[in-house]
């Protein structure tokens, strides 16, 4: 098998320790990262130890490259660390609160406490407008219903991100706001045309975009009156012709969750990961289903071979991947545990997140231009 696929998947880990199976996993396809969750955590040592271990396996891999370590961290109900790690609030109160050097503090102090245990990548901002007050799925996780807010907003908080050595995931491209059922549970379809689109949703991705963003996530929505014959996910029109051509990004497009059932309810194991690189996403997602990545790759492999998948696209979506990784995790300092611990649940960052959640901001920060 090309040791080039394994580098465009992340897989998600089954409890609190790297498994033998896992590890022997994760080296012998080569497999470019692995997303943590709630599951995954039980104190900041254990997950330091965690991350310890995933990185350690890249002296056995094909590319010996760094592995993406990451999470949802967005703050409020999306909160994968608990406490002693400080607890954020949702960004809607950001979003009410307004204030770009707040913004930015809460993305530097997250990053921080995420970078100190070994996470290097968090799916986070959502840059999502909350145009559907009633919307399942984003609700608080969203900084507002006003596109310029949302944009200045999440600029400060990837530029916090950025700051503590994190990179930063704008989500859900090319908007989830509007939608009204969610795409955990079923493929959302939306009336939304491409001019409202520009108006509204795609203005944060686009000015996000200039704010040194190296990946997005792609959701799972069918916008009918755009392509009605692809959800985004798989669709040419949304990711080439619209974020490449007339976006013009030219960083990692990422898939949102390939378990979730707006796909696999329609889809069938196989054409997923095959349908979505045709398309032009970069990196495939698997939280949560440790039997669909061997599926995956066994697809992927036929695909290549029958000529479905082209090795030029492969290694365009490698090499995008790799350069990321040489960029930003090939030369981070390393963080001792005694440091870490030194990091998480800091007194400063309890601060910001009280100062978010009440809407008050303290005067120390009052006068800052951060």
């Amino acid at each position: 098998m090309n040791h080039k696929l394994g580098q465009l998947m992340m897989i998600g880990l089954e409890g609190t320790t790297l498994t033998p199976d896992e590890a022997e996993f994760i080296v012998l396809h080569n497999v470019g990262g692995v997303c943590l969750f709630s599951r995954n955590y039980e104190s900041p040592e254990q997950v330091y130890q965690l991350c310890k271990s995933i990185q350690d396996l890249q002296p056995r891999m094909a590319d010996k490259a760094p592995l993406f370590v990451s999470v949802d961290m967005e703050g409020g109900r999306v909160q994968r660390f608990k406490e002693p790690f400080t607890i954020w609030p949702a960004l809607e109160k950001l979003g009410k609160l307004g204030s770009n050097s707040m913004a930015f503090r809460m993305g530097q102090a997250m990053g921080e406490e995420l970078r100190s245990v070994g996470v290097n990548l968090n799916f986070a901002p959502c840059v999502d407008v909350l145009s559907n007050p009633s919307n399942p799925v984003i609700g608080d996780r969203s900084l507002g219903d006003d596109p310029e807010k949302v944009t200045s907003l999440a600029s400060g908080l990837v530029r916090g991100f950025i700051k503590a050595n994190i990179i930063p995931c704008a989500k859900h491209y090319p908007g989830h706001g509007n939608t009204t059922v969610d795409s955990h549970l079923e493929l959302p379809v939306e009336e939304t045309d491409l001019d409202t689109l520009r108006e509204r949703e795609l203005i944060p991705f686009k000015k996000v975009f200039r704010s040194r963003i190296d990946m997005v996530l792609v959701a799972h929505i069918l916008f009918k009156n755009i392509d009605p014959d692809h959800p985004v996910t798989f669709s040419k029109k949304f990711l080439q012709d619209i974020l490449r051509d007339e976006l013009r990004y030219r960083g990692v497009v990422v898939s949102d969750d390939l378990d979730m059932k707006a796909l696999a309810a329609n889809y069938t194991a196989e054409e997923i990961p095959v349908k979505a690189l045709q398309a032009g996403i970069d990196l495939l997602l698997y939280c949560n289903e440790p039997e669909k990545p061997p599926i995956a790759f066994e697809a992927l492999d036929k695909a290549l071979k029958d000529k479905q998948l082209s090795m030029a696209s492969i290694d365009e979506s490698y090499n995008r991947i790799m350069e990321l990784k040489k960029n930003k995790l090939a030369k981070l300092p390393p963080v001792s545990q005694e440091e870490a611990l030194a990091i998480v649940g800091n007194p400063q960052s309890a601060i910001i997140a009280e100062a978010i959640a009440s809407g008050q901001i303290p005067e120390e920060f009052a006068n800052s231009t951060t």
